[in-house]
């Protein structure tokens, strides 16, 4: 177990392994998951204070990337709870003026995760 951090919020015990939307979502914050967790709609974005994971998988890194916000922020949805982490999520159905926060996400990460350091994906695009 690993005590998750929600600013303003509270402090959680999660279960290793959660995906950090369902986390937040399970801790009573109606995060943005407009896609269904697929790392398409930008909405469960989090901004860390501790804890950030170094790795990201590669739809993580594209679609922070088209956006302009790699490095401002992570999306929820694309990243399990390894270590302890303090968050704030920075869309939620409330804030938005959602009736919803979108479709559940899946209890693993989609599409089919592939992590790896964000230095490496980062280079990896230098290249291209």
């Amino acid at each position: 177990m690993y005590e998750l951090t929600i600013k303003g919020v509270g402090t959680f015990e999660v279960e290793e392994g959660t995906r950090l939307v369902r986390a937040i979502e399970d801790c009573g914050v109606d995060i943005g998951h407009r896609c269904g967790g697929q790392a398409s709609c930008t909405t469960c974005r989090v901004q860390f204070a501790e804890g950030e994971p170094n790795v990201m998988t590669k739809a993580e890194h594209s679609k922070l990337g088209d956006i302009g916000q790699r490095g401002e922020m992570r999306l929820a949805c694309q990243i399990v709870v390894d270590r302890d982490m303090t968050v704030e999520p920075l869309m939620t159905a409330e804030d938005q003026g959602w009736d919803d926060a979108g479709p559940e996400p899946s209890i693993t990460v989609e599409p089919e995760p592939d992590w790896h350091p964000i230095s490496v994906l980062d280079a990896d695009e230098a290249e291209e």
